[in-house]
């Protein structure tokens, strides 16, 4: 088989601490996967009918790969996503998709999807700078999470304890974008500084870890120095992450979920999710994991 790892930077630029990348083109050698790793400025895209001279890459044409896994995420851009949408009209198969990567991007697109099926999800207002504070308070209340409507590995996520913070943090991203356009959820007490992160691949909860923030943070991003360990998936947390997973479409997915009491919340998807955190405290191979689906879905074994 042969893949394309479609990665923000320049495979020059690939730094050690991009655990994943290294995780995943080591196991392609494993199986003996013909993998590389391009980033969207390699790419020339040309509209015509002649598909197979269509899309170049460093200026050449380019046998295209049997897949493609895009690991842009939250980052994707313009570009990214052009990118893979004429892969996926040339026929070839990406996971995750364009249409469920361009939703997920999208916080608040992605709790309406899950609240119209009715899945558990924080209440959640979308925002300009100049709001109504009191409207906040009444139907949301303090502390409230302050999130852009894209980021991931905890950028864009800030917390205001108070209302007064909250109207000091407002007028600080005023200042510094006139009008700026961002989602707030109700803050779940019982999920300070912890929460869950499920890996679903092809329709099955793979692996699960507990995070913890390991400081005063109410974020337990592993990515931003948290803690983690195993943590065993029940049927709730088992039916919540697949069933997110299938409503937004996503082969591979990074579920995060919030402890609710006895129950959970879902707080957000992940298209192209980390697992650095659960390969360290679970007895799981994830890379081996990801190449076994795609030989199941492209019926290559």
């Amino acid at each position: 088989m042969i893949g394309w790892i479609i990665y923000k930077h320049l495979v020059n630029e690939v730094k050690p601490e991009m655990f994943e990348i290294k995780r995943l083109i080591d196991e392609a050698e494993k199986q003996g996967i013909d993998i590389r790793v391009l980033a969207p400025e390699q790419f020339e895209l040309i509209v015509t009918r002649d598909d197979r001279k269509s899309i170049m890459v460093d200026g050449e044409v380019l046998p295209l790969p049997d897949f493609v896994l895009p690991r842009m995420g939250a980052g994707t851009n313009y570009f990214g996503l052009a990118l893979i949408r004429h892969l996926e009209r040339l026929g070839v198969r990406t996971f995750n998709s364009s249409q469920s990567i361009d939703t997920v991007k999208d916080k608040l697109y992605t709790q309406q999807i899950l609240a119209e099926s009715n899945l558990p999800v924080p209440k959640t207002m979308l925002i300009r700078s100049k709001v109504d504070v009191d409207l906040v308070e009444k139907h949301l209340g303090f502390p409230v999470v302050v999130k852009t409507i894209s980021g991931s590995q905890g950028n864009g996520v800030f917390l205001a304890e108070t209302k007064l913070k909250f109207i000091d943090l407002i007028e600080m991203i005023n200042a510094y974008k006139e009008n700026a356009t961002m989602i707030l959820q109700e803050f779940v007490e019982s999920s300070r500084g912890v929460d869950l992160r499920v890996l679903t691949i092809g329709g099955r909860a793979v692996a699960a870890m507990k995070r913890f923030s390991g400081n005063d943070s109410f974020k337990a991003n592993y990515s931003r120095g948290g803690k983690v360990e195993p943590y065993e998936i029940n049927p709730e947390i088992e039916w919540l992450a697949l069933e997110t997973a299938r409503l937004l479409n996503l082969d591979i997915a990074g579920i995060d979920l919030l402890f609710d009491g006895e129950h959970y919340k879902i707080c957000e998807a992940n298209s192209s999710p980390g697992f650095e955190g659960l390969e360290s405290c679970c007895n799981v191979n994830i890379a081996e994991e990801i190449y076994n689906f795609l030989r199941v879905r492209l019926s290559r074994f």
